[in-house]
């Protein structure tokens, strides 16, 4: 029997297992402050449709390493015990990661679900890229 499965399973099976914020609990936790909002996406797709105000580029290839305080990549941005949430494009790439950083011992991380696309279709702010 093969244990293979789909992206979609794995990005399913992190959903489950992680918070999943809407765009408005997204934007209430930014107006409160004191959150890191991470954008996973690659440097073209920031170029191309802009950011949400505040984020920190880190695209998903290097998280992991930006994020673990012992990398020699670790950006200060990054805190273990802070309040984090990802996004990406649609949320997948957002929920996997999330799921890495909770490995890494991140407790107060969720992810926006939907990504930059349901927080652009709520017609919530985008910023050209910095």
């Amino acid at each position: 029997m093969s244990t293979q499965q789909s992206v979609q399973q794995l990005v399913a099976t992190a959903k489950s297992a992680i918070r999943n914020l809407s765009t408005d609990e997204v934007a209430d936790r930014l107006a409160a402050g004191g959150v890191t909002l991470i954008d996973l996406r690659e440097p073209d797709e920031v170029g191309r449709e802009g950011v949400i105000a505040g984020a920190v580029h880190a695209p998903r290839g290097m998280l992991e390493f930006y994020a673990d305080p012992a990398s020699p990549y670790h950006r200060a941005e990054f805190s273990p015990g802070g309040q984090t949430i990802l996004y990406c494009a649609s949320g997948g790439r957002s929920a996997l990661a999330t799921r890495a950083l909770q490995d890494l011992g991140y407790t107060d991380v969720a992810h926006l679900d939907g990504g930059l696309t349901a927080w652009t279709a709520a017609g919530r702010p985008v910023a050209p890229p910095s």
